[in-house]
């Protein structure tokens, strides 16, 4: 079984909306056939959690200098734009 890939997902509490994206990637991604281990934080803790990910996700805006593929969350609230992140988000998993 592959090794299973990180994502770091983010919201301004780290309760709400990012659980709503956590479970869509995790049921998404094992659609998909790739393993994911979900770990959720505060934007404000983005920057200390991120050296041992794969890709970021975060609902609310966080530095866009952190080294990591960094995906917009709100496809995932409003439904807008969400098979095409869900399709880059499976890409940069994969690469």
């Amino acid at each position: 079984m592959a090794q299973p890939k990180v994502v770091l997902v983010a919201c301004g509490t780290a309760v709400a909306t990012s659980t709503v994206v956590a479970l869509a990637i995790e049921e998404a991604m094992a659609e998909r056939g790739i393993p994911v281990v979900i770990r959720q934080c505060k934007a404000t803790e983005v920057r200390s959690m991120v050296a041992d990910v794969d890709i970021v996700v975060a609902t609310t805006p966080v530095p866009d200098d952190l080294g990591k593929p960094t995906f917009k969350g709100l496809p995932f609230l409003t439904g807008i734009g969400k098979s095409q992140v869900l399709d880059d988000i499976e890409k940069a998993l994969r690469s």
